[in-house]
């Protein structure tokens, strides 16, 4: 799948990453690329409610294009949503208090497909480590997208989580090789074989391929490597892969207020990116002058998505609206009742199946609202939903 400009990006994807706790969290079996893509993909959809709610839902067609695969291959989504709940993580780790905790779980505890929606879950003791704010690191999915091998998205993720300590120091043979997915082959036990067949096309790919530049050194225990370790650095040259986490808007007050509120991170930089501060800004005034507000975070979404003006209503349209104006709103709060990863997945469905050069730029440049492309965006909604437009006569 082609890389995605960033001025094109919003919500999940313009931040792009997904949270991986570096916590000693091993993943046994043999995840194959599009599995880990899979999973990483699920968890960003997840992420924000991971425990706060049991269960999650994504579009299956939308799931398959995050990916990067046929989304209308229904059997290799079943196959790897079936390797995800097969898999098991187990972890080993110091909780709060200084206790050694250990635990193990299936990745996924279970998902089904029905009406093209995937719905998920986790289970709840691993939905609180992947949720952990505390230890964590950034793997981004536009940087994921680019990777063809599943040893070398491995290694990624293994090594990224260290780019601040510059090292991943020292893992036993036997760990790496259940990083990598290779415990239990005989092959790979000789390190001959692993360094040729795995470490050296993997380390290759994750310095063509991504943000950090690795490279492996070993030592030895008499004429056996015993153990391997990764020395890590920023790739100058592909930087700038490395989208904006937000770092910049996370200094501003208004993101400072909005965190205070309960509002989680990526929502409030979802809001500043999409309404600017000074709208966020005054719809939270508004809303903190209520008294008989039970949510605020939700109350706050309402106010913004709609407007919401001094009487805590949404404006009165001036003059009955048209029949394409009644088209349009419908098409919008059916864009707004969507995620910020299924919106990004739907505006690059509908730019793919678009030929002009035209009429792509002048979608690029209004999105649903694209004068040259309205009749399409129509059948497009309605495909989606053959309910979106009943009524309009």
């Amino acid at each position: 799948m082609d890389d995605i400009p960033r001025d094109q990006l919003s919500g999940a994807l313009r931040r792009g990453a997904v949270k991986k706790h570096v916590a000693a969290i091993h993943v046994s079996g043999k995840l194959t690329l599009l599995q880990r893509k899979l999973s990483n993909v699920l968890l960003l959809n997840a992420y924000d409610t991971l425990t706060s709610q049991s269960t999650f839902s994504i579009d299956a067609r939308t799931l398959c294009l995050m990916i990067g695969y046929n989304s209308n291959d229904m059997d290799t989504l079943k196959a790897s949503l079936r390797g995800l709940a097969e898999t098991v993580a187990e972890w080993d780790m110091l909780d709060e208090k200084g206790q050694q905790e250990w635990g193990v779980s299936s990745l996924l505890s279970y998902a089904k497909l029905k009406g093209g929606v995937c719905e998920y879950a986790y289970s709840p003791a691993l939905a609180e480590k992947l949720h952990d704010p505390k230890v964590f690191a950034l793997i981004n999915l536009n940087i994921q997208r680019k990777f063809t091998s599943g040893h070398a998205l491995a290694l990624y993720e293994n090594c990224y989580r260290f780019i601040r300590t510059g090292s991943t120091g020292w893992w036993p043979m036997d760990l790496f090789r259940r990083l990598m997915g290779l415990d239990g082959s005989s092959y790979y036990e000789s390190y001959k074989h692993l360094n040729a067949k795995v470490i050296k096309p993997a380390v290759a790919e994750v310095n063509k391929t991504s943000n950090i530049l690795i490279e492996p050194e070993t030592r030895k225990k008499g004429r056996v490597v015993s153990d391997i370790r990764f020395q890590i650095k920023e790739n100058p040259q592909l930087a700038i892969l490395d989208l904006d986490d937000g770092r910049a808007m996370r200094h501003g007050p208004v993101y400072g207020r909005l965190r205070e509120q309960g509002v989680s991170d990526r929502l409030a930089r979802q809001w500043l990116s999409a309404y600017g501060e000074d709208q966020v800004s005054a719809k939270l005034n508004y809303v903190q002058q209520r008294k008989d507000v039970k949510s605020m975070v939700g109350y706050l979404s309402a106010a913004l998505k709609e407007d919401y003006d001094a009487s805590g209503k949404p404006p009165t349209p001036a003059v009955p609206l048209t029949k394409k104006a009644e088209r349009l709103r419908r098409i919008q709060a059916a864009v707004d009742a969507r995620n910020p990863t299924q919106r990004d997945a739907d505006k690059r469905l509908f730019a793919s199946q678009i030929k002009d050069d035209v009429l792509r730029s002048n979608f690029e440049r209004f999105g649903w609202i694209s004068p040259l492309n309205i009749r399409a965006i129509h059948e497009f909604w309605e495909d989606m939903d053959p309910t979106i437009f009943e009524g309009i006569e």
